[in-house]
């Protein structure tokens, strides 16, 4: 037997598949054909497409909706009613089902309360993307991003806690964890961990 909860006024469509000890909350849609990981959590309101895959441990707040196209990896953390679009240039009197364009939220990433993210780009794995921001283009790992659209502003560690002082410099140390960081590539637009 799967350890799994399901609330009664969810809709999880035949077909789908569901990983060991993930829970699905109040009103959630979860189509035929979605693949969802281990150790999830599905807020109330939420609504998963059947092209939709999601990683392990992965939190999803509140009335999220994932289209067709969008890949979560492991450990994602999406805030309350954050969007995700999978055409570029919608028409409602266009079908643009052939032109979906993916977008990957990658490993230990989180998406900020409101934030909308547009179709095609990739987020890097433990970026942070500030509420209410709108991601247009690809952020890269550990990146701090917010605005609209949204602007890396700094960088963040695996905890989540914002760098302070900016790797640039030379290794910078997390406040939190004490991991350290040091930026490379030709603009320092690249963040790495080195502990």
């Amino acid at each position: 037997m799967v350890d799994m909860s399901i609330h009664p006024s969810a809709i999880v469509d035949p077909g789908c598949e569901l990983g060991e000890g993930t829970r699905i909350w109040h009103h959630v849609h979860v189509m035929s054909g979605a693949r969802i990981g281990k150790n999830c959590v599905l807020g109330q309101g939420c609504f998963v497409a059947g092209g939709v895959r999601i990683g392990d441990g992965c939190r999803i707040q509140n009335h999220v909706s994932l289209y067709d196209g969008v890949t979560l990896e492991d450990d994602v953390f999406l805030g309350p009613s954050c969007v995700f679009t999978n055409v570029r240039y919608p028409r409602a009197h266009v079908a643009r089902k052939a032109e979906y364009a993916p977008t990957r939220i990658s490993r230990g990433a989180t998406i900020g309360a409101n934030a909308t993210v547009v179709c095609g780009v990739t987020v890097g794995p433990y970026a942070m993307v500030g509420a209410g921001a709108v991601v247009t283009c690809s952020l890269p790992a550990h990146a701090l991003a917010v605005g609209a659209p949204a602007r890396r502003v700094g960088w963040v560690c695996r905890c989540g806690e914002p760098l302070r002082g900016g790797p640039s410099v030379g290794p910078v140390e997390c406040a939190r964890c004490g991991d350290a960081y040091v930026t490379s590539g030709e603009l320092g637009d690249r963040c790495e961990r080195v502990t």
